[in-house]
């Protein structure tokens, strides 16, 4: 079984979408004759050409807006927006368009698009190319959003992405992208959209987390070894939550801190801790905490250490939810 980094595996994965389905196609801002700003579609425009991977203006309500026509007409395209910084003039086409579609008609017109983002710090980018902007996007109705931390799930949900016929928001956390090589079957499978992972099992608190923040949560889960036993869970899915691993977690440990990179205020960690509240009280021994990024916009690469989330204020504040 072949072992593979994650981008790796999103762009061979990509390579066999082409391959078994005529109607895929990529498109985005230099992802064809340049293989995409990191690589992820590297050789695909020479073996499938200009047709099926295309490359666009750098406008990203262009590449959004007209991928929309795209699924609507038969076709299944894959769009990548080259960071997430850059999706915000894309937001309008996501949000008036391709999530409102199939109940504006209905259900008589789908919308089967995966836009591809790439996300969040720890690369030393600069300016607009590190938000974690996930917030916006779980608040559309009509969106579903994913976000791989491993290669095999980027695969796995890749696949899955490819194969729901409303439009998925296929997150990837760039800080993991060559962070470590994993098996992943050389046949396809699919991770189901809305599906957990325990990716550490414990007994003493849960860290509910996604994207680049689960190699920081087991990091420190690990230094923490023999104090405290942290069980992380591993979303997988944004949008729809899998509420019942969140329970079954929490209700287990009865302690939980929610991780994410993305500014504190009104952010998906705070979706979480209500639904823990609700699923999950009784079992509750102490306060729901979070740890996130600061409510300001992302700083410039120098001072990127004092935004993110570290491993010292986890155990910090993991240490905080076992004293009460």
């Amino acid at each position: 079984m072949p072992e593979m980094n994650l981008i790796q595996a999103v762009t061979s994965t990509l390579d066999a979408m082409l391959a078994s389905d005529e109607r895929v196609v990529v498109l985005g801002e230099d992802v064809g004759k340049n293989g995409g700003v990191f690589r992820a579609t590297d050789g695909l425009f020479d073996k499938y050409g200009g047709d099926r991977v295309m490359d666009t203006p750098l406008a990203e309500s262009g590449i959004i807006g007209t991928s929309i026509g795209m699924a609507i007409g038969g076709l299944r395209p894959i769009a990548e927006i080259q960071f997430m910084g850059f999706l915000y003039p894309g937001l309008d086409q996501l949000i008036s368009h391709a999530g409102r579609m199939a109940a504006r008609s209905s259900g008589q017109v789908r919308v089967p698009l995966v836009v591809r983002v790439p996300f969040g710090g720890g690369i030393r980018a600069p300016e607009q190319h590190a938000d974690s902007a996930e917030a916006y996007l779980v608040h559309t109705p009509g969106l579903k959003v994913v976000v791989p931390s491993t290669p095999y799930d980027a695969k796995g949900l890749l696949y899955a992405a490819l194969q729901d016929p409303d439009p998925v928001v296929f997150m990837e956390p760039i800080r993991l992208y060559r962070m470590g090589r994993q098996e992943v079957p050389p046949d396809a499978y699919v991770v189901p959209i809305g599906s957990a992972r325990v990716a550490r099992e414990g007994t003493d608190v849960t860290v509910v987390t996604w994207g680049n923040m689960v190699a920081l949560a087991e990091k420190t889960a690990e230094a923490l070894k023999g104090e405290v036993s942290v069980e992380i869970l591993d979303l997988r899915s944004l949008f729809p939550l899998d509420r019942e691993a969140i329970w079954r977690s929490v209700n287990k440990t009865g302690r939980a801190l929610v991780l994410q990179e993305a500014p504190l205020t009104a952010g998906l960690a705070g979706e979480i801790s209500a639904l823990i509240q609700d699923g999950a009280f009784w079992s509750l021994q102490a306060p729901v905490a979070r740890v996130a990024g600061p409510d300001v916009p992302y700083p410039p690469y120098a001072w990127e250490d004092m935004y993110l989330p570290t491993p010292e204020r986890l155990q910090a504040a993991i240490r905080r939810t076992l004293e009460d």
